[in-house]
């Protein structure tokens, strides 16, 4: 009678609390020996304000299954009491790192009987949302029907875009002569376009988040290669490498962009794609992610797939050096844009520019593909590239200019100041320039430093621009490397605070990703601008998806509210109430509306914004329930080779080989008694393919295009 009487009590008590967006947490949880804190905010001005609450004295740490206060104390106030410039709330911090036993646990203002969000403690708490934030790649690919046993039936999707089997020269489009394969890769963002360079550096994101901690990687994310004994990471990684071969010319240049046209779901688009001319960045950022590519496949044992990359990566580097100057603007010829193709048209080819228009930028590109290619074959001119060319990026050539929006630069001279090679002399001077910018106060030119400190969700960041979330996630992965630099400072709290604030430590109590309630989330996002998942359809987006972020500068099309061309255009104008006149911070809203509302400023994902949290969650995934990765045993004596139509197969056992679809449907199955097949691949159209073979209980899987 006891117990059930406590048990009532014990419900009562928990019933009458109230959830609210006062008190903002990680919803997903905080690693056992992570710094914790949580953030009580009191909204002065933009959404909330004015807010009537006033913290209590005490908070408390509930243990959610028995209701037992596991640790209280009192908030401290940030900024002494000020309000914080970026979000416009008055705030204070209750830290409660103390508590590192696992569970599941929320936050009580006793006072107020307010609580937070429930939350884990538990080493392996970011995991799950790992494989749900890599998954969104697989919904981003395009060339392949999307299963429901993959994608789940809510997305599940047919065979889309075999019209990139016959990609036309955009400025020959009546020309079939100029007809190529270019299926496969993913799509960018909320758009479907696909752009070389910007896939060079997804590439290679990809494979330095792998190689810095490959345990955070498991075989079982749900796609169709899990389960092949490579971790998901990398079979993703394939896939995009896949595409990058086939945008690469017989010269070693490798084509620009390739445009795709939208609808909803991508099956359903039928429209023709077209691709532009090869430029220097497309192949010098080529060059660079088959570098690394190689680099590591051949680590693992990849041998041939390693030297197939080794050998298009020096002929895209030999090409890019040979017209370093080779420049192609897509989707240029507008009034305000004109100047950069004055000889040439291409409006409406893809949407955003790939091409590099600042000279740094360009150095960057090429001192990247040379430092990957020293690295992969030790061969100095490389090298000397790198280290005779560094000086023209701003952190030396602007006295210690470190700004956010040059994260790749900076994470680049990291890698050289962590490597076992170079010059004592280079990485001395690449470390005073780091340390020059950090000791500089807050300014146009620099945005790092102890800026931390002064923002009260923990995450500071110099401006809230078009695609914010990627910044923080930037930033926190700066903060991470930082003690490659000083290893008398270790920031990697720092790094874990950016963290939080894409996982609902921000003004709105919200996680900055797609449906992940079935993850972890209390409150994620509902909305997303992309062409699947877009205003005029009735699928919610896939799990996972990071959108851009708030933008300060987010603002209707200038059209509005009179303007815009028709009366029923113009009534689009008051669609939805859009955020204006709010701290910067709060310039967000769940929503995914096309022109004129232009929600793409601050709703649509990309693929770079979600790499960018991959790499920064990975470095906090700690091995636990993700399945580890077993390295798996070679076939012995064993060759592959592929000619256009035919696989052949060289061996000495008895082997079995079976060749599925991209969607894992089993297309040929064939079997050897001696170990020597030829296999005719005629019958099935161009595409990419996964090759499993099978001797005695070994078994290996390759990834092959036709």
């Amino acid at each position: 009678m006891y117990i059930l009487f406590f048990s009532l009590f014990l419900a009562t008590l928990c019933f009458s609390q109230t959830t609210s967006d006062f008190i903002v947490i990680d919803q997903f949880g905080y690693r056992e020996q992570a710094k914790k804190t949580a953030v009580v905010r009191v909204p002065q001005t933009g959404y909330g304000s004015p807010s009537s609450y006033n913290p209590g004295n005490n908070f408390q740490v509930v243990n959610e299954a028995s209701g037992a206060e596991v640790f209280s104390g009192a908030p401290t106030a940030f900024n002494g009491g000020q309000t914080d410039t970026a979000s416009g709330d008055k705030i204070w911090h209750f830290d409660f790192s103390s508590v590192k036993t696992p569970g599941r646990y929320y936050i009580l203002d006793k006072t107020n009987n307010l609580r937070s969000f429930s939350f884990s403690i538990a080493n392996d708490v970011y995991n799950k949302v790992l494989k749900a934030v890599v998954k969104m790649l697989y919904y981003q690919r395009a060339g392949t029907d999307k299963p429901s046993q993959y994608a789940g039936q809510s997305w599940a999707d047919g065979l889309n875009f075999q019209q990139d089997k016959q990609t036309r020269d955009f400025f020959k489009k009546n020309d079939a002569t100029t007809e190529r394969d270019l299926s496969g890769g993913w799509f960018d963002a909320g758009d479907y376009n696909k752009y070389t360079k910007w896939t060079t550096d997804y590439v290679e994101n990809l494979l330095f988040a792998y190689e810095e901690n490959p345990e955070a990687f498991a075989d079982d994310y749900g796609i169709p290669e899990s389960g092949n004994g490579v971790p998901d990471i990398l079979d993703e990684v394939k896939w995009g490498i896949a595409w990058l071969l086939k945008m690469q010319n017989t010269d070693g240049s490798v084509l620009s962009v390739q445009g795709l046209s939208d609808g909803s779901p991508p099956s359903s688009v039928t429209k023709a794609s077209y691709y532009g001319p090869a430029n220097a960045v497309a192949s010098y950022g080529t060059a660079k992610a088959f570098a690394i590519a190689s680099r590591i496949f051949g680590k693992r044992g990849e041998t041939e797939y390693a030297s197939n990359l080794k050998n298009a990566a020096i002929k895209a580097w030999t090409w890019a050096e040979a017209y370093p100057d080779s420049i192609f603007h897509n989707n240029c010829g507008d009034s305000w844009n004109k100047s950069n193709c004055p000889d040439y048209d291409s409006r409406g080819l893809a949407a955003g520019d790939q091409e590099i228009g600042d000279d740094w930028d360009r150095v960057e590109t090429r001192i990247n593909a040379a430092l990957a290619l020293y690295e992969l074959t030790n061969e100095e001119s490389y090298l000397t590239i790198f280290e005779n060319n560094w000086t023209e990026l701003p952190l030396h050539a602007w006295s210690g200019c470190m700004q956010q929006y040059r994260y790749s630069q900076h994470i680049l001279l990291m890698r050289y100041l962590a490597a076992s090679y170079g010059k004592a002399s280079v990485k001395n001077a690449i470390k005073n320039d780091f340390a020059t910018a950090f000791a500089k106060p807050i300014s146009g030119c620099n945005h790092f430093g102890n800026g931390y400190q002064s923002d009260g969700y923990r995450s500071y960041i110099y401006d809230y621009q078009w695609g914010s979330n990627k910044i923080k996630a930037d930033q926190g992965l700066t903060y991470y490397k930082w003690n490659i630099v000083d290893q008398s400072k270790d920031y990697k709290d720092v790094a874990e605070d950016y963290l939080h604030y894409i996982h609902g430590v921000n003004p709105f109590n919200m996680v900055y990703l797609t449906n992940m309630n079935s993850n972890g989330a209390s409150k994620s996002l509902a909305s997303i601008y992309h062409a699947w998942f877009s205003e005029e359809s009735t699928t919610p987006p896939a799990p996972g998806y990071m959108p851009g972020g708030p933008n300060k500068s987010y603002a209707l099309a200038e059209c509005c509210p009179s303007s815009c061309g028709s009366t029923a255009n113009n009534s689009r104008c008051n669609l939805v109430e859009i955020p204006k006149n709010q701290p910067s911070a709060k310039m967000y809203k769940d929503i995914n509306h096309n022109w004129p509302i232009n929600s793409w400023e601050i709703t649509e994902p990309s693929n770079g914004y979600q790499i960018s949290y991959i790499t920064l969650l990975s470095k906090f995934v700690e091995k636990g329930s993700a399945t580890p990765i077993k390295k798996q045993p070679a076939i012995q004596n064993f060759k592959i080779t592929q000619s256009k139509n035919s696989l052949q197969i060289f061996g000495d056992k008895a082997l079995q080989v079976s060749i599925y679809s991209a969607s894992g449907k089993l297309l040929i199955k064939e079997h050897s008694s001696n170990g020597n097949l030829n296999i005719n691949l005629q019958n099935i159209p161009n595409g990419v393919y996964i090759v499993q073979i099978l001797s005695g209980s070994v078994r290996e899987t390759k990834i092959i295009a036709r």
